[in-house]
């Protein structure tokens, strides 16, 4: 592993999906849904990854517990989808457990007198906890503590108060590629100037990214070109009056993605232009914190309320932030667009993504959640043109790594060393049990090595 290469075997070999079932997935800290989904108790979502299910559910009295979702007679599922349970039951042969895990029912239990004992029949539990309103599951028993594992994320991120977020739309597609290979698609800037040429009028493309340990993070060039001006690519003067260009980003924005920035960040925009000074639109620097100010205001207005955040809250949260192993995050003090990649069964050229808009709403104001789900992209109309663009590359980017003539991935070391330091972890996680994953996975290394 290079900050330059990354083999291409990561992405397209299928012994690395039998190796991530073996030493990633029962290893990681993961979302399973946020709390929101699980309001009441006996409410439950079935969280499915690799080849194993988890059930999360709330119980009387606000406590958050996970099972495995399988029956303790002949591991039949007890749950699919969502939904709200008074107990457990298996439809194959009638066991059924209590919300609690606790064995309710084995029928004819007395034919196995002394054999098994209540305890023995519990549904297991991986371990739960919570952070920024999303419900985390580790199916390793030694984990580290929650917050330890997502340093230095929480430290960054808990002035934002996540768990005051609400879902604005929650959308899961089948996607034609490697769940890596969309993860990265949304982990990297650098794609910008050519998958979404139309952003460039109001807005600089060029980022700078960094690692802090499992996690990655990208934010704009050290020199913080302003939000309203033309990217440095197009050549062209900055504008006399930076209000029209911002304006302009968050109509687009609004438009196109229905993400990140929220209504209210539109309306805050179109003040600019009547509340603030002309001078001060020579001023990038006005802009923006009149812009801040003025969402602040019609937040607090319909009761949706504001995060205390300091500029350097709002530096170190940057643009995007991977959240290993399969977690981005596109964060603004209003709203933030989420994505979680998995693995879709043993064909490492498809994966199920999951992508949730998310704002800051009075409490009873959030619209009432909808999950979609769709198997192919092409067939829903509504995703607005910035993912239509980004899933248009998908397919032909999982189909192009497979070419005798690509060795593998040259990242940028500048933009996108979140690609880069991905893999690195991942690797960690391949081999670090002992060296009998060697075997599974060093023919392919080899290769790519000899080609690279």
């Amino acid at each position: 592993m290079r900050e330059d290469f990354v083999p291409k075997g990561d992405y397209i070999d299928p012994r690395y999906v039998r190796v991530e079932k073996d030493r990633l997935w029962p290893d990681v800290w993961q979302v399973a849904c946020r709390e929101e989904e699980i309001p009441e108790p006996g409410n439950f979502v079935t969280f499915d990854v690799a080849d194993e299910s988890i059930i999360v559910i709330r119980l009387t009295g606000g406590a958050i517990k996970a099972y495995y979702n399988a029956c303790q007679h002949r591991g039949r599922r007890l749950t699919e989808g969502c939904g709200t349970a008074h107990h457990f039951f298996c439809r194959y042969h009638g066991w059924r457990w209590n919300l609690d895990g606790s064995v309710r029912e084995v029928v004819d239990r007395e034919d196995w007198g002394d054999r098994v004992t209540d305890e023995d029949l519990r549904l297991k539990e991986p371990q739960v906890d919570t952070w920024g309103g999303f419900v985390f599951i580790t199916m390793n028993p030694d984990a580290e503590p929650l917050r330890d594992y997502l340093a230095p994320i929480p430290e960054v991120f808990d002035p934002f108060e996540f768990e005051k977020f609400r879902f604005r739309w929650y959308k899961t597609v089948v996607l034609p590629c490697n769940w890596k290979t969309a993860l990265e698609a949304f982990n990297e800037g650098y794609h910008v100037q050519t998958t979404h040429p139309q952003l460039l009028r109001w807005n600089d493309d060029m980022t700078s990214s960094s690692r802090f340990g499992k996690h990655s993070t990208f934010t704009g060039a050290e020199d913080n070109w302003p939000l309203g001006a033309p990217s440095r690519r197009l050549g062209q003067p900055f504008p006399k009056d930076f209000r029209p260009g911002v304006v302009s980003f968050i109509e687009l924005m609004e438009k196109q993605l229905r993400a990140i920035w929220t209504p209210r960040d539109l309306t805050a925009a179109r003040r600019l232009t009547t509340e603030l000074d002309e001078k001060d639109g020579t001023d990038p620097a006005r802009v923006l914190g009149a812009l801040m100010a003025f969402a602040a205001e019609e937040a607090e207005k319909d009761g949706s309320g504001w995060p205390n955040l300091t500029a350097e809250n709002l530096i170190r949260a940057g643009q995007d932030w991977h959240i290993f192993p399969n977690l981005i995050v596109l964060p603004y003090p209003d709203g933030a667009l989420w994505y979680r990649a998995r693995p879709n069964g043993d064909d490492p050229d498809s994966c199920v993504f999951d992508i949730w808009s998310l704002v800051r709403y009075a409490p009873g104001a959030e619209p009432e959640l909808k999950r979609e789900f769709y198997t192919d992209w092409r067939e829903h109309e509504d995703w607005g043109r910035i993912l239509e663009q980004d899933f248009e590359n998908l397919d032909a980017v999982q189909q192009g790594m497979k070419s005798r003539g690509f060795p593998g991935s040259r990242t940028s070391p500048r933009q996108e060393m979140a690609i880069s330091n991905f893999h690195r972890v991942l690797h960690e996680y391949y081999y670090r049990h002992d060296e009998t994953s060697n075997e599974t996975v060093s023919g392919t290394e080899k290769k790519d090595e000899a080609r690279s």
